[in-house]
């Protein structure tokens, strides 16, 4: 069977009734959003199963929502002997690839990761951060402009993540953001989108975030991964518990280096991906990053019924 890399969704993927179908048709799936519940002390499954979207939409729930759907997809599969022998997850993803690495137990993580949503919530005031995606400009060419940007407003903005070779996302004060529109544009970009976020993510703004993340690991019980994870950070592969903890960290203020991350997964042997958990976003990154890579993802009965045959068939 050729190499399987698993990646796992981060903010954004979300939708109302995520989770449900997997629940209906797979005991382990249940049982997965029944631990999440017992580990938070509330009914957290009953939040993404109904609803309301507004519920959903708080990060302190959209964090541990995604975990709990995409480590409920990656058990699933594991019952039917698709296990991954590398992963990466994009952002709040990269606690469900330690999860499914065995890194940290997924009680510890659904808890820390409804901490890391608060915190990051709560790091700067509403209306005073936001992030905008840069379309079809150059990676180097968005950095040099958020720089210049950052200089004449004279507040922070910088790239939050590296999607594709021609997706960047920028993040900062509103100001900051709005002016490295205006330079990326000058500079050839074909479109800038500002993005519906409750807060500016992966900016030196989060570092109040990034400090609770910090002592949210010193309380947790981390072991070497069992298979190289990507880390979001640098595009490399971490394969120790320090490596993991440093990495987890420092991710809440840096760029999210997707397509370093992808390239790193490819560079240890990946052949065949599967994106576990809500939504086709990172299926879709990966057709822009290479178009050559076959990705399959899974969310429910559905795209598991149709994701099987296609995985063992390599």
């Amino acid at each position: 069977m050729k190499k399987i890399a698993f990646l796992f969704p981060g903010q954004g993927s979300q939708t109302v009734g995520m989770g449900r179908s997997l629940a209906e048709h797979f005991p382990v799936a249940a049982a997965t959003f029944a631990e999440a519940d017992e580990a938070l002390g509330f009914p957290l499954s009953r939040i993404f199963f109904e609803g309301p979207e507004e519920e959903l939409r708080l990060t302190e729930n959209t964090q541990p929502a995604i975990l709990a759907v995409s480590v409920a997809a990656w058990r699933v599969l594991s019952e039917y002997d698709v296990t991954p022998a590398l992963a990466a997850g994009h952002s709040l993803g990269e606690w469900s690839a330690h999860v499914a690495a065995g890194t940290l137990s997924f009680a510890d993580a659904i808890r820390a990761v409804k901490a890391r949503g608060r915190s990051m919530q709560s790091a700067v005031p509403p209306g005073e951060g936001t992030m905008a995606a840069v379309l079809a400009l150059a990676a180097d060419e968005v950095v040099k402009a958020c720089a210049e940007a950052a200089a004449e407003i004279g507040k922070p903005v910088s790239a939050a993540n590296f999607n594709t070779p021609d997706q960047t996302v920028i993040s900062g004060a509103t100001a900051a953001v709005e002016k490295a529109g205006e330079l990326v544009k000058a500079r050839g970009a074909r479109k800038v989108v500002m993005l519906q976020v409750s807060a500016p993510f992966h900016c030196s703004l989060m570092q109040p975030a990034q400090n609770d993340v910090a002592r949210t690991l010193e309380g947790i019980s981390l072991r070497d991964p069992r298979i190289p994870v990507a880390a979001n950070v640098n595009g490399m592969l971490v394969r120790t518990a320090d490596e993991t903890r440093r990495a987890l960290i420092e991710q809440v203020t840096g760029t999210v280096r997707w397509v370093g991350c992808v390239q790193a997964l490819v560079g240890a042997g990946a052949e065949v991906f599967v994106e576990a958990g809500p939504g086709k976003v990172l299926t879709g990154l990966l057709r822009q990053i290479d178009r050559g890579l076959k990705c399959v993802n899974v969310e429910d009965a559905v795209s598991l019924e149709k994701a099987v045959p296609e995985l063992r068939a390599h």
